[in-house]
Protein backbone atom coordinates (compact mmCIF):
# COMPACT_ATOMS: atom_id res chain seq x y z
CA UNK A 1 0.00 0.00 0.00
CA UNK A 2 2.83 2.41 0.82
CA UNK A 3 4.53 1.75 -2.49
CA UNK A 4 1.25 2.36 -4.28
CA UNK A 5 0.75 5.72 -2.55
CA UNK A 6 4.33 6.76 -3.24
CA UNK A 7 3.98 5.87 -6.91
CA UNK A 8 0.63 7.66 -7.10
CA UNK A 9 2.11 10.87 -5.73
CA UNK A 10 5.10 10.53 -8.05
CA UNK A 11 2.90 10.05 -11.12
CA UNK A 12 0.60 12.92 -10.20
CA UNK A 13 3.40 15.41 -9.68
CA UNK A 14 5.54 14.38 -12.64
CA UNK A 15 2.62 13.84 -15.01
CA UNK A 16 1.77 17.52 -14.95
CA UNK A 17 5.31 18.50 -15.84
CA UNK A 18 5.76 15.88 -18.54
CA UNK A 19 2.44 16.73 -20.21
CA UNK A 20 3.55 20.28 -20.97
CA UNK A 21 4.86 20.49 -24.49
CA UNK A 22 5.77 24.10 -25.04
CA UNK A 23 4.61 26.07 -22.05
CA UNK A 24 6.87 24.84 -19.28
CA UNK A 25 6.22 27.94 -17.16
CA UNK A 26 2.55 26.99 -16.84
CA UNK A 27 3.47 23.42 -15.94
CA UNK A 28 5.91 24.62 -13.30
CA UNK A 29 3.24 26.92 -11.88
CA UNK A 30 0.72 24.07 -11.77
CA UNK A 31 3.21 21.77 -10.10
CA UNK A 32 4.17 24.49 -7.63
CA UNK A 33 0.47 24.95 -6.87
CA UNK A 34 -0.31 21.27 -6.17
CA UNK A 35 2.97 20.05 -4.64
CA UNK A 36 2.67 21.77 -1.24
CA UNK A 37 -0.83 20.41 -0.76
CA UNK A 38 0.26 16.90 -1.66
CA UNK A 39 3.27 17.16 0.65
CA UNK A 40 1.11 18.35 3.54
CA UNK A 41 -1.45 15.63 2.88
CA UNK A 42 1.20 12.91 2.88
CA UNK A 43 2.86 14.30 6.00
CA UNK A 44 -0.44 14.59 7.87
CA UNK A 45 -1.51 11.10 6.83
CA UNK A 46 1.75 9.47 7.86
CA UNK A 47 1.82 11.39 11.15
CA UNK A 48 -1.71 10.18 11.82
CA UNK A 49 -0.65 6.60 11.19
CA UNK A 50 2.35 7.05 13.50
CA UNK A 51 0.22 8.54 16.25
CA UNK A 52 -2.28 5.73 15.96
CA UNK A 53 0.44 3.10 16.22
CA UNK A 54 2.01 4.85 19.23
CA UNK A 55 -1.32 5.13 21.01
CA UNK A 56 -2.10 1.49 20.29
CA UNK A 57 1.26 0.37 21.68
CA UNK A 58 0.78 2.53 24.79
CA UNK A 59 -2.67 1.05 25.42
CA UNK A 60 -1.26 -2.46 25.08
CA UNK A 61 1.58 -1.61 27.45
CA UNK A 62 -0.79 -0.19 30.04
CA UNK A 63 -3.05 -3.24 29.73
CA UNK A 64 -0.10 -5.58 30.33
CA UNK A 65 1.43 -3.60 33.18
CA UNK A 66 -1.03 -1.20 34.88
CA UNK A 67 1.63 -0.18 37.43
CA UNK A 68 3.64 1.56 34.68
CA UNK A 69 0.85 3.94 33.66
CA UNK A 70 2.79 7.10 34.58
CA UNK A 71 5.95 6.18 32.69
CA UNK A 72 4.07 4.98 29.64
CA UNK A 73 1.85 8.09 29.58
CA UNK A 74 4.85 10.43 29.83
CA UNK A 75 6.71 8.63 27.07
CA UNK A 76 3.56 8.58 24.93
CA UNK A 77 2.98 12.32 25.28
CA UNK A 78 6.60 13.12 24.39
CA UNK A 79 6.45 10.77 21.41
CA UNK A 80 3.15 12.24 20.17
CA UNK A 81 4.59 15.75 20.44
CA UNK A 82 7.61 14.73 18.37
CA UNK A 83 5.41 13.07 15.75
CA UNK A 84 3.17 16.12 15.54
CA UNK A 85 6.19 18.39 15.16
CA UNK A 86 6.99 16.62 11.88
CA UNK A 87 3.64 17.72 10.46
CA UNK A 88 4.19 21.25 11.75
CA UNK A 89 7.64 21.41 10.13
CA UNK A 90 6.05 20.32 6.86
CA UNK A 91 3.43 23.05 7.25
CA UNK A 92 6.16 25.65 7.80
CA UNK A 93 8.02 24.45 4.69
CA UNK A 94 4.78 24.62 2.68
CA UNK A 95 4.20 28.22 3.74
CA UNK A 96 7.82 29.24 3.12
CA UNK A 97 7.91 27.66 -0.35
CA UNK A 98 4.50 29.04 -1.40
Amino acid sequence: MRKFLALLVLFITTGVVMAAEGDTAAAATTTAFFSPGIAMGVAAGLCGIGQGMATSAACEGIARNPAAVGDIRTTLIIGLALIESLALYTLVVVFVKS
